[in-house]
């Protein structure tokens, strides 16, 4: 049998539903993250002691910075979520661009956006 050079269009159909999937989850958790981040001032603390105010703040500021990594990383899991659909398009996704060989269909399901294979993200140490 023959090393199949790219994956079928009814198979690129499958991945494309399951990216489709994913990305419309990862924007609207996106979309919770920023609602969070801008209405994160919310709760009022004027009434409470001076002293848990100051670490009612200082928490609010942890968290603030903690989402806003978070939104940051959900915003690139979107970016790579949306250049797979690209690659769909191109015909060249679940290529590994180190390889040139397939990438495995169980990582791809696992990691859609994958662009290495195993084999090549294990070479890189």
């Amino acid at each position: 049998m023959t090393d199949k050079q790219r994956y079928s269009d009814d198979e690129l159909k499958e991945f494309k539903a399951l990216i489709l999937e994913k990305l419309d989850k990862a924007k609207k958790d996106y979309e919770d993250l920023r609602a969070t981040l801008s209405h994160a001032d919310g709760n009022d603390i004027q009434d409470t002691s001076p002293t848990f105010k100051v670490l009612e703040e200082g928490a609010s500021v942890l968290s603030k910075e903690e989402t806003g990594k978070l939104a940051q990383r959900q915003l690139k899991f979107i970016q790579h979520l949306e250049a797979a659909l690209v690659r769909i398009e191109n015909k060249t996704y679940g290529i590994c661009r180190e390889t040139g060989k397939l990438i495995s269909k169980e990582r791809l399901r696992a990691v859609p956006h994958a662009t290495l294979s195993i084999d090549a993200k294990k070479n890189r140490g």
